[in-house]
């Protein structure tokens, strides 16, 4: 008798056990009756009818990655391979759809996804396809969403994160990059050669300006000192005529000149035999081309007066 009881209690506590099951967070279990879908359980502790209930399944409720490498080509013909990321979860409303729907969700996702880039892509040439990759992203979301929403899947973020083209494509990209920077930068070298050559000739210019305002300036200062000179030394000395003045002032030049030539260690000069004497013919045309302008004055100022 108490064989049987004892037997009796350790049925009771396995059917008990049975019964009892446990589902985690974040995850729904599939409650089947004879093959036939009865609820679905929650997170947490969990009762079935012993023998009758059984849990077919249990599915994830949290955000699943799936990265699919699409091979597709350009508008330009150039193959690539796009990677595209795609983020979705189950939808707790709809887990009866997500479980019985769908066999395989990642092969049917990679299938759409294979589809849309490869409607897409095409249509695009290489340069554009890294510009336009969010526009890819989002048409393989939508697209996505549309089907998916369907078996109980929601789609939250579709993301291109890798475009890569055939390596010898990549090393014509940047050859062509190289050649264009290399264009830019002879254009700006040119540029600032041209505004160095301006600016060095507009300050040539400037300084030959103020090197002809000097030069006017000293020979106003010369003539200024040998007016000076000559009104001095008739004042001083009695009967010493202007070309006397001239005369002397010339020779004393001739020979300031000579000796400045001759203290420079550096310099080379030549000098052709000559005569001092010579300066008072210098000095005579000097005298005489004053007196001739003196008189080209005079006389056009006497014709004026005629002519009036």
């Amino acid at each position: 008798m108490p064989f049987i009881v004892g037997f009796i209690l350790f049925i009771g506590f396995i059917i008990l056990v049975s019964s009892l099951f446990t589902v985690q967070q974040q995850t729904a279990a599939i409650i089947s009756r004879f093959g036939k879908y009865v609820r679905t359980a929650g997170p947490g502790l969990n009762l079935k009818i012993p023998l009758i209930d059984h849990v077919a399944g249990r599915i994830s409720l949290r955000v699943q990655q799936l990265d699919v490498r699409v091979e597709t080509k350009t508008a330009d013909d150039v193959f690539v391979f796009v990677i595209v990321s795609v983020q979705y979860f189950v939808r707790p409303e709809k887990v009866y759809e997500a479980f019985y729907k769908l066999q395989d969700p990642g092969r049917q996702i990679t299938s759409y996804v294979f589809d849309s880039v490869r409607a897409r892509v095409p249509q695009i040439k290489l340069d554009d396809v890294f510009e336009k990759k969010d526009e890819i992203a989002d048409t393989v979301k939508n697209e996505l969403e549309q089907v998916m929403s369907e078996f109980g899947y929601s789609i939250v973020k579709s993301l291109v994160t890798d475009i890569d083209p055939d390596a010898k494509v990549k090393l014509a990209m940047n050859e062509i990059n190289a050649a264009t920077r290399m264009r830019l930068a002879a254009v700006e070298k040119g540029e600032a050669e041209r505004i160095l050559k301006v600016k060095s000739a507009e300050a040539e210019a400037q300084s030959k300006a103020l090197q002809g305002k000097g030069i006017a300036d000293q020979r106003r200062a010369i003539v200024e000192g040998l007016r000076e000179s000559v009104a001095n030394f008739q004042e001083s000395i009695e009967g010493v005529t202007a070309a006397d003045v001239m005369q002397l002032v010339l020779m004393t030049q001739y020979f300031d000149t000579l000796k400045e030539m001759g203290q420079g260690s550096e310099s080379t000069t030549i000098l052709i035999p000559h005569s001092p004497g010579t300066l008072s013919d210098l000095s005579a045309q000097i005298r005489d081309a004053m007196i001739v302008a003196g008189k080209v004055p005079a006389a056009a100022k006497v014709n004026h007066t005629m002519q009036s």
